[in-house]
């Protein structure tokens, strides 16, 4: 699943024509180990997308490059330290709490 922010962040860079198909890649791309938090899996997708600055060429480069290493998009995307949460917040904007006590 891609959050609704990414998705917001790739809908404002890529074509109409392009957002359905990289939204799908990026679904299909988890390659992170199971047991996987959500947050994780955000952080691999923005890596790759935020590398892609909007281009697919580059969208297809860094999703080839997540599948045989994902720490390796992390590094390219500047998402392998402490403050990579901090760093998603500023680009994508802060998420917000699901309240849960209905």
């Amino acid at each position: 699943m891609v959050s609704d922010r990414l998705q917001a962040w790739v809908r404002a860079r890529f074509g109409s024509s392009e957002v359905e198909a990289v939204l799908e890649l990026l679904n299909d791309l988890v390659p992170l180990a199971q047991g996987s938090t959500a947050e994780s899996v955000e952080r691999v997708q923005a890596a790759v997308v935020f590398l892609s600055g909007g281009d697919s060429r580059q969208f297809l480069d860094a999703a080839a490059l997540a599948q045989e290493d994902w720490r390796d998009v992390l590094v390219d995307a500047g998402l392998a330290n402490d403050d990579w949460a901090d760093q998603l917040d500023s680009v994508l904007g802060k998420t917000v709490p699901v309240r849960r006590d209905r």
